[in-house]
């Protein structure tokens, strides 16, 4: 019960993120609803989504389990390493410097390796299916901003070098928070000393 349950969370969740890809649909939710509607509605929906991708595997992890195949301790250990890279693309699609003009969608390309990384270290189905969805997300949403007439990104000014020190530097107190507190204690799942 608990993957189906997180399978209809993705769809629910990702059905609404794929609608910002639709340019054409999206104006005609906002002219039908107004731009206050269509954010209400995007934002219950997604987090509607997200509660059901939380319970349904956090269901799975407790009572249904499926192993598909046991990946290799060191993928654990490139997986840690892949993360702090991920983390500091997420903050610097915040904080932006000189790693978000590079990347040009630092969030996405944060997105992907997060996936990536936990593709790697987790061999199970619910977190194949999981990992996996928010990864072919990630890189639909990124081919499709290619023929998008906007960036999709909200109007942040990018700065320089400091930026980026900056970015690195929040980058890492996150992805410490992640590592000793996040996972071991909210996701009961320790990623270090296993």
């Amino acid at each position: 019960m608990g993957l189906a349950v997180m399978v209809l969370g993705l769809v629910v969740f990702f059905g609404v993120h794929l609608v910002t890809t639709q340019r054409g649909f999206r104006a005609r939710l906002i002219a039908s609803y107004g731009e206050a509607g269509y954010k209400i509605g995007y934002s219950v929906l997604s987090a509607i989504g997200l509660v059901l991708i939380v319970w349904g595997f956090g269901h799975y992890r407790a009572t249904g389990w499926i192993d598909v195949w046991h990946p290799p301790t060191a993928m654990r250990h490139i997986a840690l390493l892949l993360m702090l890279f991920a983390v500091i693309m997420v903050v610097a699609s915040y904080i932006r410097g000189r790693i978000y003009t590079t990347l040009k969608h630092p969030m996405l390309a944060g997105v992907k390796l997060w996936a990536v990384a936990h593709l790697l270290a987790n061999g199970d189905l619910g977190s194949i299916i999981l990992f996996g969805s928010f990864l072919a997300w990630a890189v639909v949403d990124r081919i499709s901003l290619k023929t998008r007439s906007d960036s999709g990104a909200p109007p942040i000014p990018v700065g320089g070098v400091r930026n980026d020190v900056i970015a690195v530097v929040v980058g890492l107190v996150v992805y410490a928070g992640l590592v000793l507190v996040f996972h071991p204690y909210v996701i009961g799942v320790p990623v270090i000393g296993v």
